[in-house]
């Protein structure tokens, strides 16, 4: 998977659980709409992320690490609270934040091998 596929299926899972766990909760907080926001970012830097412009990347994989650091909160929450679903959904959250930041770390490593390589 290419590095703003990652991207972007990170955004879709983090706007689609996000607005999951906002609207279908009986007492709905703002915070639950934080990897919302982070999605619609994510989704709005594809194109430019997909055009490989290094800023943006950058920028991408520093709001994916902390959105993962975020979520923890609400995850031990969700257990605390003995919520299965929501520890679900955050979960899988997490796990596509991890997965993306995965693929993004390997294309630097890839790019800075080529790069080398080239020279």
């Amino acid at each position: 998977m290419k590095p703003f596929q990652a991207n972007l299926v990170n955004a879709a899972v983090l706007i689609i659980l996000g607005l999951w766990g906002y609207l279908g909760s009986e007492t709905p907080s703002a915070t639950a709409l934080i990897p919302v926001g982070f999605g619609v970012i994510f989704a709005l830097a594809t194109p430019p992320f997909k055009k490989e412009n290094k800023v943006v990347a950058h920028i991408i994989v520093l709001l994916t690490l902390l959105i993962i650091i975020a979520l923890f909160m609400p995850l031990r929450g969700a257990l605390g609270r003995g919520d299965t679903v929501a520890a679900a959904r955050v979960g899988i959250m997490i796990a596509t934040s991890i997965v993306a930041m995965v693929i993004y770390i390997k294309s630097f490593i890839d790019a800075r091998k080529a790069r080398e390589a080239g020279e």
